[in-house]
């Protein structure tokens, strides 16, 4: 699952809330081991949704860099690259 969170610091644009919940949302699940909660642990795996992605955020907004800031579309291209070296295939694109 981790796998799944991608590096938000110094892009142009930056990271969206969305991003940044999305990112939030999938630490938690590791963390957790739930995929989705019960109702019993719902309110306390929402807000420590909420309360990772608030951290979160604020350490973007802290964070300083020299460095050029990168681009997504890049980015994903480079990831695509890596993948197809890796698994020896293009990943269908939908």
């Amino acid at each position: 699952m981790c796998r799944n969170i991608k590096t938000l610091f110094n892009f142009d644009p930056p990271a969206t809330d969305e991003e940044i919940h999305a990112a939030a949302l999938q630490f938690v699940r590791k963390l957790s081991g739930f995929q989705t909660p019960s109702k019993a642990n719902e309110a306390a795996f929402n807000k420590a949704v909420h309360e990772v992605a608030a951290v979160s955020k604020n350490l973007l907004d802290s964070l300083v860099t020299a460095a050029e800031p990168r681009n997504r579309e890049t980015e994903r291209e480079r990831a695509r690259a890596r993948n197809e070296k890796r698994f020896g295939t293009k990943p269908q694109t939908n």
